[in-house]
């Protein structure tokens, strides 16, 4: 009786013990679960803080030439950053030292994540390789907004690699203050002929003629490549030849003539006296004041002189396309600055996104309503400024148009600043008409060959 007790007490024991174990393990078990749930939900947050910091981390830098960047386009950079926490760096360089400096750093591999650069179909691909230093964009949601003959200077092999910065369909024409025109009983000139007629009716008048800057190193270069489309009308097919290497430009008759009559203005003293040190920043300011009265601008050019608040307002702006060589048509240009994002940057998604931000319908409608010299940026979702003299100047001559020939004809548009070297040689009598050409041949052949464009080899 007494073992039976016993056996059962035992049992018990046994079985209170072994629920007592069972019970501890479980609630060992348990705190192991939960303190390895609070480790990943550590790390998770971990993770998630270093990916907001990163975020907020990104700058992308811009490299821009001088004058390509507008105030507007700095705005719309401020409220990006706003909206995405992604920081803009733009870095501008003066325009005479940009090409060099941007060469340099796609060649070393240490380019800004954003760059730009005049566009081109010829250049893009021969002087800036773009298929291997710029990121493929034909994908992206504005790609198929750009204008196409602005897209057609952005591509290569069919793909497109920039986004146009700037109004192309604006004109580089004759700015003049058509108040002073009508006191002097002055008609818009057809030709050289009239428009040196004007000019001396205007110097008579105690005003200077035209305002140039050379200084700027690039302003001066317009009158000669922008006028060659005069060419095209005497001469057509020109350029073709020029691309084929079959012509040089020391033999065109028209490039002689524009060049003496650049000379011939200069001699007469349309330009003034203090042309070699003006610049271009300064050349509202000397239209508004009456100091002279015309320059070379774009179709944006009345709205910055009423801003300068004198007595013009931009409706006292006309246009009218340069005479030289007696030329009547308009000189097109669908390239310009563009926007390429560097292949080797690691912000390739932050640059996207931001390219995507400027194409949108707001920041060209913002750009367009702030910037007095864009009228119609090259997307289809933009919106169209023109009226008044913009107006009256492309319906006088839309009818008449040719592109320059810095973008119609091969390896010009890379030596601009070289141009503008000998052009202001030129001004001052160091060289003649005559040599300025034989250089363009000589550069021109440097950089097909450089190429490898088998119409020199």
């Amino acid at each position: 009786m007494k073992r039976k007790v016993i056996s059962v007490l035992l049992t018990a024991v046994m079985a209170l013990s072994m629920t007592a174990c069972g019970e501890k393990a479980a609630t060992s078990t348990g705190g192991s679960e939960k303190l390895e749930t609070s480790k990943k939900d550590d790390s998770a947050k971990e993770k998630a803080d270093t990916e907001n910091e990163e975020k907020e981390e990104i700058v992308l830098s811009i490299m821009a030439s001088q004058d390509w960047v507008q105030d507007a386009e700095m705005e719309l950079a401020e409220k990006f950053t706003e909206e995405t926490g992604i920081k803009i760096d733009y870095q501008i360089v003066p325009s005479d030292q940009y090409t060099n400096l941007l060469t340099t750093k796609l060649n070393t591999g240490e380019c800004t994540d954003i760059f730009l650069t005049q566009s081109g179909k010829f250049d893009i691909k021969t002087q800036f390789n773009v298929e291997k230093n710029a990121v493929d964009l034909s994908g992206e949601s504005w790609a198929g907004n750009v204008d196409p003959l602005a897209a057609e200077e952005l591509k290569v092999d069919g793909k497109l690699y920039g986004q146009p910065v700037q109004d192309v369909s604006a004109v580089w024409a004759v700015a003049y203050n058509k108040v002073l025109f009508e006191k002097l009983g002055i008609a818009v000139p057809t030709d050289y002929a009239s428009f040196a007629s004007a000019c001396q009716k205007i110097l008579d008048s105690g005003v200077i003629p035209i305002y140039e800057a050379v200084a700027d190193g690039w302003h001066h270069v317009l009158w000669f490549p922008e006028a060659c489309v005069a060419i095209e009308e005497k001469e057509p097919g020109t350029a073709e030849k020029l691309n084929n290497n079959e012509i040089t430009f020391a033999e065109n008759a028209t490039m002689m003539t524009i060049l003496e009559q650049l000379q011939d203005m200069i001699a007469k003293g349309y330009w003034g006296e203090n042309y070699m040190s003006n610049e271009y920043a300064n050349a509202a300011q000397c239209i508004a004041s009456g100091e002279y009265a015309m320059t070379i601008a774009n179709q944006g050019f009345g709205d910055e002189v009423e801003a300068i608040g004198g007595d013009l307002t931009r409706d006292d702006i006309g246009y009218f396309v340069m005479p030289l060589a007696d030329n009547q048509t308009m000189n097109v240009n669908p390239a310009g600055p563009a926007r390429f994002i560097y292949s080797g940057t690691k912000n390739i998604e932050a640059a996207q996104q931001y390219l995507e931000y400027l194409a949108s319908d707001e920041s060209l409608a913002y750009l367009t309503e702030n910037v007095s010299k864009f009228n119609k940026l090259p997307f289809t979702n933009a919106p169209n400024a023109y009226a008044g003299p913009v107006k009256e100047f492309y319906d006088t001559y839309s009818a008449q148009q040719k592109t320059v020939y810095q973008t119609a004809v091969k390896y010009v548009n890379p030596q601009w600043m070289d141009m503008g070297i000998n052009l202001s040689a030129m001004f001052v009598g160091d060289i003649e008409p005559e040599q300025v050409l034989k250089d363009i041949d000589k550069l021109r052949a440097e950089q097909a060959k450089t190429a490898g464009d088998p119409a020199w080899n």
